[in-house]
């Protein structure tokens, strides 16, 4: 961190208040930092002192900083926020990254459009006049009649890779999928004079009332049943992103008449399970999320799959599933705990549903492999494997539940299991 200078900061009380700005406007562009972290923040500079720019930096990071993708997107809220001398020209940079040519790490970018974003705030309104003192820049014409639609590339879009706009829009985009479901036919039967099956109680029961004599063979056929919709999803450090994704998808389907499911029950997992299906039911998204991330504990944390599905098979199996419920497993499936005891839990788990498929936003990545002894354990036992990182991954959810035969990249990645066993 050379090249950061030092920092001339006056002695006087407004350091607590810049501070709390800054943080806020870490905050808007992502981070999860609460009243807490800022205190410790303005405690911490005090004791360290804010001579140099260096110590200042680190501090904050320190203080602010808990996960290690927040890394970047803190250094350029940092550049921006504390005097960066080209702080107007380096936001139309971000403002206009294709036009400029700027080619860069698509992790790095995000985090610079989400900086700009949270201190974009309030400038905007100049911008216009900026670029009238620019005329001697060379302007470019782009034809977009042939390019990709905003709404059309943010369906493509990572959830790990929106800035802070982009995953606006993507919640209002999820907010109106759906997500459909044929019912199937239950071995309970309803009247249909077209039926394929006779009904004996019917047909006697008619008899009885004329003497015995068989006037009429009443027949039935089976009658339509919608299954359940039981959601367990990983809410783990390395998932939370997409967790909060999928959850606003969920809320969505819970919360839509007409869907088909006959209930929706969702669960969360990290180091322990949780039932937020209450608190989904609130009808508002964002009062519902809350409430959810006050009923689970373990958001960002630790990971144990095998313990919890133990719990969700042990405690909530025969109360949500027992009329052949269709299960989505939101996870990476990066487990530490033993791979038996996760392939037993899996097992269970994949009897009990009429249906398991399992998102992972691992797919993703061109060169996923099951290397990781957890997918390994895990794999045999889905019916479906399909990504889960972008909103046209999940609205390919309702092929991989309609048609039975829909196994997704299963196939494929148990022909890799087997070479390389």
């Amino acid at each position: 961190m050379s090249e950061y200078a030092p920092l001339d900061l006056p002695d006087n009380p407004r350091l607590t208040h810049n501070i709390t700005h800054f943080a806020r406007a870490l905050r808007a562009a992502g981070l999860p930092i609460g009243t807490g972290r800022v205190i410790d923040a303005v405690r911490a500079v005090a004791m360290a002192g804010f001579t140099s720019r260096t110590d200042f930096f680190y501090t904050l990071r320190a203080c602010l900083v808990t996960r290690p993708e927040h890394l970047a997107v803190f250094a350029q809220v940092f550049r921006l926020y504390w005097r960066d001398p080209r702080y107007v020209e380096h936001m139309m940079a971000m403002m206009l990254p294709a036009i400029r040519g700027v080619q860069e790490d698509r992790s790095a970018q995000a985090a610079e459009k989400r900086a700009a974003e949270a201190l974009l705030d309030g400038i905007s309104r100049d911008l216009p006049e900026i670029e009238e003192h620019e005329s001697d820049e060379v302007q470019i014409e782009i034809d977009a009649s042939t390019t990709m639609s905003g709404e059309e590339r943010l369906r493509q879009l990572d959830f790990e890779q929106m800035s802070t706009a982009e995953m606006s829009a993507a919640k209002r985009m999820l907010a109106r999928l759906t997500l459909p479901v044929k019912p199937f036919a239950s071995r309970r039967g309803e009247a249909s004079p077209q039926g394929r099956r006779i009904d004996a109680r019917r047909s006697l029961r008619a008899a009885l009332r004329h003497g015995g004599e068989m006037r009429r063979i009443h027949r039935k056929k089976p009658r339509d049943r919608w299954p359940n919709l039981v959601v367990i999803c990983d809410i783990s450090g390395s998932m939370s992103q997409y967790s909060r994704m999928v959850l606003h998808f969920l809320h969505a389907v819970a919360n839509q008449k007409g869907a088909g499911w006959a209930r929706v029950h969702a669960f969360t997992f990290g180091t322990r399970l949780t039932n937020i299906t209450r608190q989904l039911a609130t009808r508002d998204v964002d009062a519902a999320l809350a409430a959810a991330g006050r009923q689970a504990q373990d958001w960002e944390g630790g990971t144990k799959i095998g313990a919890c599905l133990h719990a969700f098979n042990r405690d909530w199996s025969r109360r949500v599933m027992g009329q052949g419920a269709v299960v989505l497993l939101i996870t990476d499936g990066l487990d530490r705990d033993a791979p038996e005891a996760l392939s037993h839990e899996m097992e269970r788990l994949h009897l009990s549903s009429r249906r398991l498929i399992w998102l992972n936003p691992l797919l993703r990545w061109e060169g996923f492999a099951p290397k990781a002894q957890g997918i390994r354990a895990m794999l045999p036992h889905v019916d479906a494997f399909r990504a889960g990182h972008s909103i046209a991954t999940l609205e390919d959810l309702a092929l991989a539940i309609s048609r039975r035969d829909d196994t997704g990249e299963k196939a494929r990645l148990m022909a890799a299991l087997e070479a390389q066993d």
